[in-house]
């Protein structure tokens, strides 16, 4: 499975709905969809621009709401952002609009799951998943909790610090996506940007690749015919996993 993230609203608002069609016509199976913040801090430089170019452009939380609601597709679509912008609008209203502009899950990196509760159980109540993600040095205990309460998906960090393009998989990621046990599918995010690399997490034992910051970057240069290659090559190198 490949899931792709780009940042809504750049490099408009308007472009939500023809970038998702975009990526899933080019095999992304789940879409995830960035709420631009002007302090992005699980964000490399990549998003964190594509945030600023978003919020300039004039993106805004009733925009992100509104552009999703007139993107049609059939896969899941899943909000990906912080968690002061739900405080700010209010958890009930928040999870509200996520389920009728059609997001099925929601990602918070800065919401730990013992904090969670009220957005949990929002999420509970409307069908939303609530998607936690686990790292490199979260401790076993914590993992089985993590487990236990995620839906969806779990999102497994492939490694400490920011997102960001790199080149290498660290055997820390492998060894992560071993030490996860659960029937709940491991999706691997954070460095991913290369065909070989989606294929490597997928023969290590992960359900899913994220790709992320090699898809903001071509954004940036406009070079939506190289976005679409990608994921293509991409999607096809998670079918043949070699």
């Amino acid at each position: 499975m490949l899931i792709t993230y780009f940042c809504a609203g750049d490099p408009d608002p308007q472009s939500v709905p023809r970038m998702v069609d975009l990526l899933v016509r080019a095999g992304a199976d789940v879409v995830e969809l960035g709420l631009p913040h002007s302090d992005p801090i699980a964000d490399g430089p990549a998003i964190q621009a594509a945030s600023q170019r978003a919020i300039e452009a004039g993106m805004n939380t009733d925009l992100y709401f509104e552009m999703i609601s007139k993107t049609e597709t059939d896969v899941p679509l899943v909000f990906m952002g912080y968690y002061n912008m739900i405080f700010r609008r209010g958890v009930e209203r928040f999870a509200q609009d996520c389920a009728s502009s059609g997001i099925t899950g929601l990602i918070v990196p800065d919401l730990p799951m013992d904090e969670a509760g009220p957005l949990k159980e929002a999420c509970t109540r409307l069908d939303l998943d609530l998607i936690y993600l686990v790292a490199p040095n979260t401790p076993p205990e914590r993992i089985e909790s993590i487990v236990e309460e995620t839906s969806g998906f779990v999102y497994l960090v492939a490694r400490s610090g920011v997102t960001g393009a790199r080149r290498d998989l660290l055997d820390e990621t492998k060894d992560l996506i071993d030490r996860v046990k659960t029937d709940v599918p491991k999706a691997v995010g954070f460095g991913i940007s290369t065909p070989e690399q989606a294929a490597e997490v997928i023969r290590s034992g992960a359900d899913a690749a994220i790709v992320g910051s090699a898809c903001v970057d071509l954004i940036a240069r406009g070079d939506l015919v190289g976005l679409e290659r990608l994921v293509g090559e991409m999607k096809e190198a998670i079918r043949r996993k070699t």
